[in-house]
């Protein structure tokens, strides 16, 4: 199946420092400098560089609520600040809360959870923008496909997907 993004770029694979990176992450809303200036470096490589704004995978409300934080928004503010790019964590809003272990799930079955899981709440601000979708891990591209479907139906022009790593995803 076809991606609904332009193009996804990752620091690097899903494993050693990058795994405990993003797992930590998970635990606390901090990201080190030297994790920011790599992603940083990665968005500022064609396609990447050409995005107007940032947007972040948004959590679900419970989920959110369960985490305290979103941590796809604080990659998003660690590289809007280096890139001087507005960061929209209002936009783009996850309406399904989508179950926890999708990594016991197909590519299939993981399009399917989250199919209709995104929404545009204000389309005028990426309406013509080219926008950095930003999230922690990309899998099977699911998500972000889900998510980048969302923002092209509101208008965008384009999206790009930033993440820190790439997981190998293994067929079931």
């Amino acid at each position: 199946m076809a991606e609904e993004f332009t193009a996804a770029r990752a620091v690097g694979s899903y494993d050693g420092a990058l795994r405990a990176a993003v797992l930590e992450l998970k635990r606390t809303p901090k990201i080190g400098a030297r994790l920011a200036d790599l992603l940083t470096a990665v968005a500022r490589c064609e396609p990447l560089c050409l995005a107007t704004r940032i947007v972040a995978v948004p959590l679900h409300v419970e989920r959110r609520r369960e985490r305290g934080f979103n941590q796809a928004e604080v990659i998003a503010r660690a590289v809007g600040k280096r890139l001087a790019l507005p960061v929209d964590e209002k936009s783009l809003v996850r309406l399904a809360h989508t179950p926890t272990y999708r990594s016991l799930m197909d590519a299939r079955a993981r399009r399917g959870s989250v199919e209709k899981a995104f929404a545009v709440a204000a389309p005028r601000l990426v309406q013509r923008e080219r926008i950095l979708l930003v999230d922690d891990v990309l899998t099977t591209g699911a998500t972000a496909s889900a998510a980048a479907r969302a923002l092209l139906d509101a208008g965008a022009e384009a999206v790009y997907v930033l993440s820190i790593a790439r997981a190998a995803f293994v067929a079931r």
